[in-house]
């Protein structure tokens, strides 16, 4: 049956999780078709019912898309057991889930949205989309360390080499980076490389979507002139 839909894809695009956590979710078995246990790669045909839960899932005809303002603290996951998770700290009133993570101590610009495909197309390294950052850190900045951010650092711990990137001093210690990848407390452990340590970290920009004035634990819905843009933007990227 052509009209058949595998199941990560399917809570994916319900607006339940991403597809990465829809195989965690599966993998955990919480999660039924048609009374059964779902296994990963089982498809989901019309008329099926699908449970997470004790919840029906039925697939969310509205696309939403929202810009936060996370402060810190907020974790950004929607796994109920974490008690500071940004889905019940938001409180929106139809399930929506963060694409990508800002870690917990850094605050500013996450994205949520009830649309799996947008969030795959978004987070793949490979589509080179641009994250912009502004950054406070405990020293006086130098050309050295300007220079050593741009041209990129080897970062043990992963076994990984970052990307060059652009990097720009704005203050004493103050500087703004740009990355287009996004690996576990990146712009952190880069600093750390040169010695120096992170005092505060702020996301302002998403691709083409900026965090502007939005006040802190404020929530916006991403403009039409933003989403038109923003489709432009990935309609060549992989998913």
């Amino acid at each position: 049956m052509s009209d058949a839909i595998r199941i990560n894809k399917y809570l994916s695009e319900a607006g339940v999780c991403s597809r990465r956590e829809a195989d965690r979710q599966i993998e955990a078995e919480r999660i039924t078709i048609n009374g059964k246990v779902a296994l990963r790669g089982d498809k989901v045909y019309p008329g099926d019912v699908v449970m997470y839960g004790r919840k029906r899932v039925s697939k969310e005809e509205e696309a939403i898309l929202i810009a936060v303002n996370k402060p810190v603290g907020i974790v950004c996951t929607s796994e109920k057991r974490e008690k500071n998770n940004i889905v019940d700290f938001i409180n929106y009133p139809k399930r929506i889930y963060p694409i990508g993570r800002l870690d917990k101590n850094s605050h500013g610009l996450i994205l949520m949205t009830n649309q799996g495909e947008l969030v795959n197309k978004m987070m793949r390294s490979a589509n080179y989309h641009e994250k912009e950052y502004i950054v406070k850190v405990n020293q006086d900045i130098t050309e050295e360390f300007i220079r050593g951010m741009k041209e990129g650092v080897y970062l043990e711990e992963l076994g990984v080499s970052t990307r060059p990137c652009q990097a720009k001093k704005v203050g004493k210690r103050t500087f703004r980076i740009i990355l287009t990848q996004g690996m576990n407390r990146q712009i952190r452990r880069m600093c750390e490389i040169f010695h120096f340590r992170v005092m505060d970290l702020k996301r302002v920009r998403i691709m083409n979507i900026r965090l502007g004035e939005l006040k802190e634990g404020a929530y916006r819905n991403v403009t039409p002139e933003e989403w038109e843009e923003l489709s432009r933007q990935i309609r060549d990227s992989s998913n």
